[in-house]
């Protein structure tokens, strides 16, 4: 089964999660194409579990947009286009200012920790090269941020196009790159410490314009 070589047998019935886990983990490492087909016996004669909890994992990667279903046809691997990609990106923007609006203008020092935390690992990433690391913890300095909001919807949908973002990188449609990614988010987290919320905004645009993906 071509491409399929990442996915190794569940020893006994699987949760459903764990199984979407496993899909996400193929998709998103480029070992399953975008648009590959998957079927529910296939990924269940793979994965050593009946068709039962592969077809609500196949369900969840449906929703976070992993995965499309088209009628009569069965079940692909989601492919983005340049437009699409420069969309999620819109919607990011959107949904990370509407959550920087509804920070506390006062306390914001636990969030400011947690973020920290999370730049002090992108910056040891960054001192070893690993590009990819740095990416990872870009993307959770970003879901940390829509998440202190205490917006379910708001990071239920950041999630989706976190997932989203992702599949684009796999895709090879990559970030612009920044000189010194570190320094560009300790300058925001210092704006998060210190700013009004209008400063926050400020700072979050210019912020984001160099984190939208190169599609070009």
């Amino acid at each position: 089964m071509q491409g399929f070589e990442s996915l190794q047998p569940l020893l006994i019935e699987t949760a459903p999660k764990r199984i979407a886990d496993q899909i996400r983990a193929s998709i998103l490492g480029g070992s399953i194409a975008p648009g590959t087909q998957l079927t529910e016996m296939q990924l269940a004669e793979r994965l050593g579990v009946s068709r039962g909890p592969v077809r609500e994992a196949m369900q969840r990667l449906i929703q976070e947009g992993l995965l499309r279903s088209e009628r009569h046809r069965g079940v692909f691997v989601m492919e983005l286009g340049a437009d699409e990609v420069a969309d999620i990106f819109i919607a990011r923007r959107a949904i990370e200012r509407e959550a920087a609006q509804q920070l506390p203008e006062r306390d914001r020092s636990a969030l400011v920790a947690k973020l920290g935390r999370i730049v002090d690992e992108m910056q040891a990433a960054q001192d070893a090269e690993d590009r990819q690391k740095v990416i990872e913890a870009d993307l959770r300095f970003h879901e940390a941020l829509v998440d202190a909001a205490n917006s379910k919807r708001l990071s239920r949908m950041f999630r989706t196009l976190i997932a989203e973002t992702r599949l684009s990188m796999a895709m090879g449609l990559s970030y612009h790159e920044w000189r010194d990614p570190a320094a560009e988010h300790r300058k925001l987290m210092s704006t998060l410490k210190r700013g009004p919320t209008a400063r926050v905004l400020e700072r979050l645009d210019q912020h984001l314009v160099h984190h939208e993906p190169n599609v070009s």
